[in-house]
């Protein structure tokens, strides 16, 4: 008795089978500014995740003390004895 023949070809991804119902359905230049429009939203989401991770950063860091918060007993450069 003999095993039954093995498929070669590959089963598409799910993201396969929509890009070949989406490109049946809509035409070229919809289906352009459909993907510039995700590409766009993830890049969005990247640039927010740099901000984020950015402000992390800040949050940690010292701070530096402002010109206005000099101790009382510090001598104004402005002024003259």
């Amino acid at each position: 008795m003999q095993a039954a023949p093995v498929r070669a070809t590959a089963i598409p991804s799910f993201t396969t089978a929509l890009r070949a119902v989406e490109s049946l359905l809509m035409s070229g230049g919809q289906r352009t500014a459909r993907r510039n429009a995700w590409t766009s939203v993830l890049e969005d989401r990247r640039r927010a995740k740099d901000r984020l991770e950015a402000q992390r950063v800040l949050d940690q860091a010292p701070s530096a003390p402002s010109p206005n918060t000099l101790p009382p007993s510090t001598p104004s450069l402005t002024t003259r004895p």
